[in-house]
């Protein structure tokens, strides 16, 4: 027998730009090196290109000299890297998994806030956890009371899009938030009790969740976070890929690559902010409270297997969870001169669907949890 085909599911601009392998941070080229290691064959699909009544599906496959379309039997294994809002596109994802079709991560966007409660509820995990309430006008009064430094998020943000801070300083409170159209951060005086119309108006029209601000560790007064992807692979277990340090942009508090963050390799970083042994056990401890956090969200959520966390620390080296990534954005790795970990972000998730496929007994029901979040 040949190699097995595992499906690769990406949204149309990616998709579209295959042939000529401009697919942005997502690397094709070692999707097909590591496949390779595996037996497999990549295939690269769009949701709207898979016939359900038919068991098909178009997918681009690469030929030895250039990539071309095929019409294929839907891969037994697909691994999704594509986002969807539209409630269609998600009915579709679910009915093609209640056919028999194996696909990890298939919702790969989660709600912060309900992640946030999931991960409350385990009591060991609550010292890790920033408080966090609805971002409701009770809500906010009650955190400025107690905090002086609150960040306000979408619950269905991604990249550092719509986050605002709330800082308390001599002169009262005020906002800091981005300003698309001015392409620069606006700092404006706040007041308790009589929010500005903008922000009334996108808290009414845009669910926010309200967290206190962790003083975070710093580097030339920028603060900083690590990248922690976690992923299942041969084994079919949890395991922690790799790891690196982003750092906020100086004029900003927000260490997101796509938002002008800087990627350095985690150890060298904190080695000239910390002492060598202090930095070696807090990143074991951040390993270890990796695996924790997601074996705790995928005892929730069906067929979570490659994310992307972000651990804030303290100065003491306390770590802290600021948020899952159920689309790891990899290129992180590269950015940070770490191409090997790189690679294996990719080489993880080819080894998992060689271990679905050799264990296919291990399927996903039509769980409404997907639906919820």
């Amino acid at each position: 027998m040949g190699p097995d085909q595992i499906g690769i599911l990406l949204n149309s601009n990616m998709y579209r730009g295959i042939p000529t392998r401009r697919t942005g941070q997502e690397s094709i080229n070692n999707y097909e090196e590591v496949a390779e290691e595996f037996d497999l064959i990549p295939c690269f699909l769009r949701l709207g290109d898979i016939d359900l009544k038919q068991g098909k599906c178009i997918a681009y496959m690469y030929n030895g000299r250039e990539y071309a379309k095929a019409i294929i039997t839907i891969p037994k294994v697909i691994h999704n890297r594509a986002l969807y809002t539209d409630p269609a596109a998600h009915s579709n994802v679910l009915q093609l998994i209640s056919q028999g079709t194996i696909m990890f991560n298939a919702n790969n966007r989660y709600r912060k806030d309900l992640i946030h409660k999931m991960l409350w509820d385990n009591k060991y995990l609550r010292s890790y956890l920033p408080v966090s309430v609805s971002a409701t006008s009770s809500g906010l009064q009650q955190m400025m009371e107690q905090y002086s430094d609150l960040i306000l998020k979408p619950v269905r943000g991604s990249v550092g899009h719509g986050i605002i801070r709330l800082r308390k300083g001599n002169k009262g409170w005020e906002t800091i938030h981005y300003s698309v159209r001015k392409k620069s951060w606006i700092i404006a005086q706040l007041y308790p009790r009589n929010l500005p119309l903008w922000l009334g108006n996108l808290l009414a029209r845009t669910p926010y969740f309200l967290q206190e601000r962790i003083p975070l560790l710093e580097y030339n007064d920028r603060p900083l976070d690590l990248r922690v992807t976690v992923q299942k692979g041969i084994n079919g277990s949890w395991n922690v890929t790799g790891l690196y340090a982003k750092v906020a942009p100086s004029d900003s508090f927000i260490s997101n690559i796509a938002k002008g963050g800087t990627a350095y390799q985690a150890p060298t970083l904190l080695n000239n902010l910390l002492s060598a042994p202090l930095v070696a056990g807090i990143l074991a401890h951040v390993k270890s409270l990796s695996l924790t956090i997601a074996s705790e969200l995928s005892a929730n959520l069906p067929m979570l297997a490659d994310i992307g966390l972000d651990i804030g620390l303290t100065d003491n080296g306390h770590p802290f969870f600021i948020e899952c990534n159920g689309r790891d954005q990899r290129y992180g790795f590269r950015k940070a001169g770490m191409t090997n970990i790189w690679k294996d972000t990719y080489r993880t998730p080819m080894a998992y669907a060689r271990y679905l496929l050799n264990h296919q007994k291990l399927t996903v029901s039509e769980d409404s949890d997907m639906d919820l979040l």
